[in-house]
Order: structure tokens, then sequence, then C-alpha cells
């Protein structure tokens, strides 16, 4: 079993809306949870990754296999802009 499979539902969700570039505030108000709850969890997952900070947090979720391809599509805004023929 890999470190990413042992996480909770709800830190690969902070993980992964870490690694689309949310801050704190916001991934608590995605997941309902207090600003200060998420920190604490991120702390926790730099810890056990052995991250140096949040970018490489994501970094190493990514190097895991953490994120799939529609996690990609949802960092860059889907498969492109609309165009109205």
């Amino acid at each position: 079993m890999t470190r990413a499979t042992t996480l909770s539902q709800t830190d690969r969700d902070i993980v992964r809306l870490l690694y689309q570039g949310l801050g704190d505030a916001a991934i608590g108000r995605r997941l309902g949870l207090g600003h200060r709850t998420v920190q604490r969890r991120v702390q926790q997952l730099m810890r056990r990754w052995d991250a140096p900070g949040r970018v490489a947090l994501g970094a190493r979720a990514q190097e895991l296999g953490l994120f799939d391809d529609r996690g990609s599509e949802e960092r860059h805004g889907g498969a492109g802009p609309s165009v109205a023929a």
C-alpha cells in the first residue's frame, strides 16, 4: 500500500485543491472546513511526505499518482473555451 492510497478522502481533496492553486481559506470553504484545519492537515501531509513546502507537496502528490486526467482538466479550465458557431 502506498502513502497516497492511505490518505483519507478529505486529505486527497485538500491536496488536489492545493495543487490547483487554492489557498487554505478557499479550500476550507469548498470542503466545509476551517482554514486552520486545512493548514494543520497540509502541515501534517508535508511532514508525512517530507515535502519542504506546499508546492513540493502538490508535486509529490502528482508523483504518487494522486491526480487523474480529470483533475488536470479542472486545473486548466476544462477542454478549452467554447466557441459559438
